[in-house]
């Protein structure tokens, strides 16, 4: 059975209504036969990664950078996982206070480096997220999740 693993820094109200909805989304009608997997981003082990057929990446913007929790996770799980986990799957989604942009391009650039292919648009959020976000946050774990089902 494929495994999707949820790598997330969920701190703040607005992080985890975005967690939630991709969270949701990967249990959308149709979606069989993947296992989601939920860790926070400075539990999560290269074994998790190494164990993933795919990924989801969710960061609050910190000081116009990802979470000092998720480069944590990459620096962690880097080198561990570059050659083993080649050409996986990943989305991610990302909210801020203004600017998303530092966050959004340091998760590019490390994904990048890995190899991984991104199989959905990224959803970036700054302040409060209303509907329409949500909604988006729920499509990228569909979109995540279907992609991996046998």
């Amino acid at each position: 059975m494929p495994t999707l693993l949820i790598v997330h820094h969920t701190p703040s109200p607005n992080c985890q209504a975005m967690f939630e909805a991709v969270l949701s989304g990967t249990g959308a009608d149709g979606i069989e036969g993947v296992e989601v997997v939920r860790r926070a981003a400075l539990s999560a082990t290269a074994a998790d990664v190494l164990d993933a057929d795919g990924y989801l990446l969710g960061t609050p913007a910190n000081l116009g950078y990802m979470s000092g929790a998720l480069k944590h996770f990459f620096d962690q799980v880097y080198y561990p996982c570059l050659d083993t986990t080649r050409g996986r799957p990943f989305g991610y989604y990302v909210h801020g206070g203004n600017d998303v942009t530092g966050a959004v391009r340091g998760i590019e650039s490390i994904t990048t480096g890995l190899g991984w292919r991104r199989a959905a648009d990224g959803v970036t959020v700054t302040g409060e997220p209303d509907k329409a976000d949500v909604e988006r946050c729920w499509e990228l774990g569909a979109t995540i999740a279907a992609g991996l089902m046998d």
